[in-house]
């Protein structure tokens, strides 16, 4: 079996917490000064246009070293819109098999921003799995969980 890496188009070369950061304080700022972006880039910009929420995030040096933590209420900026990237990868090459079914499934009852964030709940519950025992990601359970919020 292949692993499964959920986070591919960003982790690619298992970038630090600072590089991840960079990149979408970099790009929101290539996007404000109308620079050419990578496709990656674009990518994610698309993203982040679809969260006004964070645009102060993006445009903040303070958000570099900023903690967000459930205590505070504030959704980590960088890791959402890195799961966005990484359910847009996995969407884009149909890996785990079966996953751009089902969000096409989840958008025919939503919309296609609320289905990536169903699928992202359920990529949250697999990684959150993965973490707390120490095993790798079970790409299985990950795509039968986004078939029953779709099937729903």
């Amino acid at each position: 079996m292949i692993p499964f890496n959920p986070y591919a188009s960003i982790v690619m070369f298992n970038p630090s917490r600072d590089q991840v950061r960079e990149f979408f304080t970099g790009t929101w700022r290539k996007h404000r000064a109308h620079e050419v972006l990578t496709p990656l880039e674009a990518i994610a910009l698309d993203w982040m246009i679809e969260h006004p929420e964070y645009h102060g995030d993006l445009e903040h040096p303070e958000a570099m070293t900023a903690e967000y933590s459930v205590e505070k209420g504030r959704t980590n900026p960088f890791l959402h819109m890195s799961m966005h990237l990484a359910i847009a990868e996995q969407l884009s090459i149909d890996h785990p098999p079966g996953i751009r079914a089902a969000y096409q499934q989840l958008v025919g009852k939503t919309n296609a921003h609320e289905a990536a964030h169903e699928i992202m709940e359920c990529l949250g519950q697999v990684v959150w799995e993965a973490q707390r025992l120490g095993t790798p990601l079970d790409s299985d359970t990950y795509i039968d969980l986004i078939r029953q919020r779709a099937g729903r």
